[in-house]
């Protein structure tokens, strides 16, 4: 069965440095970087906040993605974290309870 969920995400580490990675199991793939068995950069760096996540339609869009926020400097992927915090704020803000 093919997955259709193409998610590039961004965790803070422990040390505070961030990690930006693709997946398409978000949850198992934080237990693999929780249990050290994740990217060889997130060993020893937990535990982990998720940060950052996007969702692509296809796996070629996400892999894009990933490598255009691998090359933001860490101010540029700070600038990234609060524009997609904002995003959901508004959303939060417009959602009728």
């Amino acid at each position: 069965m093919e997955n259709n969920e193409h998610i590039v995400y961004m965790l803070k580490c422990a040390d505070d440095t961030l990690y930006t990675g693709y997946t398409n199991d978000l949850e198992n793939r934080l237990r693999m970087h929780e249990e050290g068995k994740g990217a060889k950069y997130t060993r020893g760096r937990g535990p982990f906040q998720v940060v950052f996540r996007e969702n692509f339609p296809t796996k070629e869009e996400a892999m894009q993605r990933e490598h255009e926020i691998k090359q933001l400097t860490r101010k540029g992927k700070a600038q990234l974290i609060r524009d997609k915090l904002k995003e959901v704020m508004q959303f939060e803000k417009t959602k009728e309870f």
